[in-house]
């Protein structure tokens, strides 16, 4: 049924998608088709070429899916966490971030009531002359309605448990590629920070998206798989405010448009399902960065939101969407030798310079 493959939000074989994954990745530090020869302008950047960047965020960010139902209910499904944490390593041109749910933040005490959920995330980053490369897989599961009372007339918000799907699980592969088009702009010092702006600039980043999702769902009665294949050209723009050489404003907005593929299939009460469909997409994400940044010690404040949608028919809506606020420190190390050696090697073969 229709409104039932929506209902869980999100294979091809997960084996191709890891193999794609890993031939990008080999693609990537191919390297000569994105090298950049010129040097760069010292007057107007600080490099830290022997410097390894170790950074904590502290992130408010939830895991939402809605379905939008003209004729009916609103369909909220969201995960029972408050905070994510995310653990960055950035050293030159390639940085690495590993994110996860932190039970040491007081944890969750209304399990009983809205489920466990479980979240993880792995972020490749390659920023190869003008061109960021991005590589990411994330994995959720565990969900509840938050709407409950929508769905269940006799339901008592102080008493009863949520409508709980602790086995909706939800991965997703996912790469995007952005070219910066304002030499005078560096993306590195409002992302990865291996290097600092000294003057107020902008840039337009166009940046072409794709990525694999997958839903599934093992219950008693059900039994339901969703595969999505998106593809979005999107147009942004950041822009950098330097105030007083240490402190920066940065506001960026990003709007793209694409299309979906997805098929499905379920199993309900041994009634077998397939479906195919194919849809336009529209995202919309933005947010504004600022903080404090020095040879050592860098940290700030980031706002942000984002929100995807496509219409599944005339009456409905699915989107996934929010706002979320984190919070970072970063501290510069000497770079150790294990790892300055073989990235110097890497460089120099794809001639990159500062």
């Amino acid at each position: 049924m229709k409104t039932t493959r929506v209902f869980y939000t999100q294979q091809i074989n997960q084996y191709l998608l890891k193999s794609v994954v890993f031939f990008a990745v080999l693609f990537l530090c191919n390297g000569t088709v994105f090298s950049q020869k010129k040097e760069r302008d010292t007057s107007k950047f600080v490099f830290y070429p022997d410097k390894i960047l170790i950074r904590a965020n502290l992130s408010t960010q939830t895991d939402a899916q809605i379905l939008e139902d003209k004729n009916g209910s609103n369909l909220d499904l969201e995960t029972n966490n408050s905070y994510k944490v995310f653990l960055s390593v950035d050293y030159k041109f390639i940085g690495f971030s590993y994110g996860f749910y932190p039970q040491f933040i007081g944890g969750n005490k209304d399990e009983d009531k809205k489920g466990k959920s479980k979240f993880s995330e792995y972020n490749f980053r390659f920023f190869l002359g003008k061109w960021l490369q991005t590589v990411d897989y994330s994995r959720v599961k565990g969900y509840y309605i938050e709407n409950t009372q929508d769905f269940s007339t006799d339901w008592q918000p102080d008493i009863d448990p949520y409508i709980q799907f602790p086995d909706l699980k939800i991965i997703k592969y996912g790469m995007s590629t952005s070219y910066i088009f304002n030499p005078n702009f560096s993306l590195k010092s409002i992302t990865s920070f291996t290097e600092w702006q000294k003057e107020s600039a902008g840039s337009f980043i166009p940046t072409l998206i794709y990525d694999y999702k997958r839903t599934s769902l093992d219950a008693t009665i059900l039994n339901a798989e969703q595969n999505e294949y998106d593809v979005s050209l999107g147009t942004g723009y950041f822009y950098n405010f330097i105030i007083h050489k240490r402190f920066y404003i940065a506001p960026n907005l990003t709007t793209a448009i694409g299309v979906k593929f997805m098929n499905s299939k379920t199993n309900e009460s041994g009634i077998q399902e397939k479906e195919q469909d194919n849809y336009f997409l529209t995202t919309l994400n933005g947010g504004l960065k600022m903080g404090y940044n020095s040879d050592r010690i860098l940290l700030g404040l980031s706002l942000h939101f984002n929100t995807s949608f496509y219409n599944e028919s005339k009456n409905q809506i699915v989107s996934s969407d929010g706002s979320f606020g984190l919070l970072y420190f970063g501290y510069r190390f000497d770079t150790p030798k294990f790892i300055s050696k073989p990235v110097n090697k890497i460089d120099d073969k794809l001639n990159f310079k500062k």
